[in-house]
């Protein structure tokens, strides 16, 4: 038998833990001295307390942990707690990592000050062009919040083209509004050219984008998730040479290969002068 000082010890938990967990039914002790009241626990509860701090370290609350140890739960059904656990952890450390990028470039804009790159924006017209397009709504304008809504997007719009006898005949572009509820909601539009019949069905929307009569424009390389850098730069330059912009830019995806790293984007945005 152990003291429990010494059981913690070889546990690796602390004593004022395994008293908690002694209070909640988790893990009582072998014996308790009756009359000093000195927990002592055996060696066989090790594994017991692994099960726990396991269980625990998953997430799961010390209602359900205690389920499982006390095999009130089933093969099947923690099986599934566990796959469900599983997709929660994935999804989180999938966020913890989008906002690092989003970190990353926004130390990139910092670093970056003084030092823009005004070679790289030029003033041009835009022509009309015809692309086929679907929407849907994000929560701000945020890269975070634009890059889970576009993607699957343009996946969607991909196959709906696909099922249509459409051949895109051009780059994707990506363009952007105010969405009619207000709050700060955009209406995210994932187009990509094509030279089909105009459209307005409920599967894919085909629609002539008017011309840009002038945009600034500069060209990002990377994933659009690090586009701060670039999109600050080309504002910098907008006012810093006469021009107010005059809404969201345009996203046109020049080089798409599968590594995200390779991508080619210029961004359009459109201005008039002060």
């Amino acid at each position: 038998m152990f003291t429990i000082g010494d059981f913690a010890r070889h546990g690796r938990v602390s004593v004022r833990m395994l008293r908690h967990y002694d209070a909640t039914g988790l893990l009582r002790p072998a014996h308790v001295d009756p009359a000093t009241g000195y927990r002592y626990y055996s060696a066989a509860q090790l594994s017991r307390l692994n099960r726990v701090i396991a269980l625990k370290e998953l997430g799961f609350t010390l209602q359900q942990v205690r389920d499982i140890v006390d095999e009130k739960v089933g093969t099947e059904e923690l099986r599934g707690m566990l796959r469900l656990r599983r997709a929660e952890l994935a999804a989180a450390a999938a966020a913890a990592a989008a906002r690092l990028v989003q970190v990353e470039a926004r130390l990139r804009s910092i670093e970056s000050e003084g030092h823009m790159p005004t070679n790289d924006v030029v003033i041009k017209k835009v022509p009309a062009v015809r692309v086929a397009e679907l929407t849907a709504t994000a929560a701000s304008f945020e890269p975070q919040e634009i890059g889970p809504v576009i993607s699957p997007l343009y996946d969607e719009l991909f196959r709906r083209l696909d099922a249509a006898g459409i051949t895109p005949t051009g780059p994707g572009v990506a363009y952007y509004e105010d969405a009619p509820e207000g709050g700060g909601a955009i209406t995210v539009h994932a187009a990509v050219q094509v030279s089909a019949p105009l459209r307005d069905g409920d599967d894919i929307r085909v629609l002539d984008l008017p011309p840009v009569e002038r945009a600034g424009t500069i060209v990002h390389r990377g994933p659009m998730d690090t586009v701060v850098p670039t999109a600050q730069a080309l504002a910098h330059w907008i006012d810093g040479n006469g021009y107010r912009s005059a809404g969201y830019p345009r996203e046109v995806s020049l080089e798409c290969p599968e590594d995200r790293e390779e991508w080619v984007t210029e961004l359009q945005a459109p201005v008039v002068e002060v």
